[in-house]
């Protein structure tokens, strides 16, 4: 039995969105969706679920048919810029004290 993804409805609306753009950028580039799905190693139903935004598809999958349309580039950016998690960071950054200078022992 499979387990199903649940997000909330603000999340599920970005993975429609992010299936309807994958959609739109094949339309224009007049590219039939066997041919994406062959050449991105996916099957059709697969490429079908990607451009509905079904969250559970491999992430492997949507950068594969990010790759055939010429739009992987956007992939690297995710999750890029952190500037929370270098503020979390920066605050976790202690400066060592040194101990005392010994005396010089005569």
């Amino acid at each position: 039995m499979k387990k199903k993804t649940i997000l909330f409805p603000k999340h599920q609306r970005i993975f429609a969105q992010l299936g309807e753009n994958i959609r739109l950028a094949r339309l224009r580039r007049r590219l039939s969706a066997e041919m994406v799905a062959e050449r991105a190693g996916v099957s059709r139903v697969t490429l079908h679920k990607i451009e509905q935004g079904t969250p559970s598809v491999a992430m492997g999958s949507y950068f594969m048919v990010l790759h055939v349309l010429g739009l992987e580039q956007g992939f690297m950016e995710l999750a890029s810029d952190d500037p929370f998690g270098r503020r979390l960071q920066d605050l976790d950054l202690k400066t060592r004290q040194r101990a005392p200078k010994r005396g010089s022992g005569t």
